[in-house]
């Protein structure tokens, strides 16, 4: 009898946790975990994890828990494309995707004609929202565009550079940065020479022979565009010390996080650069849906986060305020509050979106300074 009575408890434990699991909601997340920006894509990835909790601590979505469903593209586009097949038949009511723009406009269309949801944290080419590959594209990173026009002042009218180099990541992502910061540079009626034009692929760490040639060309203003912060932009940063570039040396928008410095070392000191989020700095400091994140960051990995890692959980707040607000999990009903929608109270503060699905965003201009990001007057 009590045999009976065990197993009997036990199949009702096991209906228990099966209800449970079907009752949460789940919301898929590609970025790569392996190769140089698996570093990155795992923090980015535990910072969704750390929204999930923060949601779920707040009642979840439509009552129900989040559960995260995180998978590896590698930094590679057929992979990524596998990936997101993956989790279109595993049933997600989102993926929060992108750290490679190549990897987010191959899986585009695949979540599109799957009827999933698709928000990009990270990868910034403008194409991403060009509505071809996802009609209902949405993007929290700033665009090459917007960070285009960041650049370029800074050229023209801080350092008055008249001889630009650049060291260019050989892709969608890095082809669209330069091209933004040229047009830009037009746009002002800047007179610049381009005294050098280096490009590479994503993975590559040694550009010794790159940074020869435009040590030669002796620029005024060196930027490198590298989006590989695991390997590739740290490698750039200390080679480029041990060339003795002159001039100055400018990272593209959101290539410096704490960890590509740390890496890096002493040879980040001086490096110029721009973005859109700093944890500790103002008007982020004060904000407490950002002092929240930081602090169950910090208790949960034990570390306190960056812009990336800030994106990241931003798109899954933001989409979860418009699935309670809403009431539903509708891909375009969703898509459609967020495209062109306002939203308060998330970690990035108050903000509002393009109809495009662009987020506004706020750039800061920053110097490394002693191994620190130090933002600029």
């Amino acid at each position: 009898m009590k045999l009976i009575r065990s197993l009997l408890a036990a199949a009702a434990l096991g209906l228990c946790v099966a209800a449970a699991a079907q009752g949460t909601v789940k919301v898929g997340v590609i970025l790569p975990l392996s190769g140089g920006a698996g570093p990155q894509g795992q923090h980015v990835t535990n910072a969704i994890n750390v929204m999930a909790a923060l949601v779920n601590e707040a009642g979840g979505v439509l009552g129900r828990k989040i559960e995260i469903v995180s998978r590896d593209d590698e930094s590679t586009p057929a992979v990524g494309v596998s990936r997101a097949t993956e989790l279109a038949t595993a049933g997600v009511a989102v993926v929060i995707e992108g750290w490679n723009s190549p990897v987010t406009l191959a899986m585009q269309p695949v979540l599109s004609r799957a009827g999933v949801l698709d928000l990009t944290a990270i990868s910034k080419a403008d194409s991403i929202l060009s509505g071809e590959g996802n009609p209902l594209a949405v993007r929290l990173n700033s665009s090459n565009s917007q960070d285009g026009a960041v650049l370029a002042n800074y050229i023209a009218n801080i350092a008055k550079a008249k001889r630009v180099a650049f060291l260019t990541q050989n892709d969608a992502y890095g082809n669209g940065a330069q091209a933004s910061i040229e047009n830009e540079l037009k746009k002002l009626n800047w007179a610049y020479e381009k005294v050098a034009e280096e490009k590479f692929p994503f993975a590559q760490a040694d550009f010794r022979v790159a940074l020869t040639n435009v040590v030669a060309a002796k620029p005024d203003v060196t930027v490198a565009i590298n989006a590989n912060e695991g390997l590739g932009m740290p490698a750039t940063i200390r080679q480029a010390r041990q060339s003795r570039l002159p001039g100055k040396f400018v990272a593209a928008v959101g290539t410096v996080a704490p960890s590509v410095i740390e890496v890096a070392g002493d040879a980040a000191n001086g490096l110029v650069g721009a973005d859109i989020y700093f944890p500790t700095v103002e008007p982020f400091a004060s904000n407490p849906a950002n002092q929240r994140f930081v602090a169950k960051s910090q208790e949960m990995f034990k570390y306190t986060p960056d812009k990336f890692m800030a994106l990241g959980a931003t798109a899954l707040q933001v989409w979860a305020m418009a699935a309670n607000e809403l009431k539903t999990l509708d891909r375009e009903a969703i898509a459609k509050r967020i495209r062109g929608g306002s939203f308060k109270g998330t970690v990035m503060g108050d903000i509002k979106f393009e109809a495009n699905g662009q987020l506004g965003s706020r750039h800061y201009l920053f110097a490394v300074q002693n191994g620190k990001i130090a933002v600029q007057p």
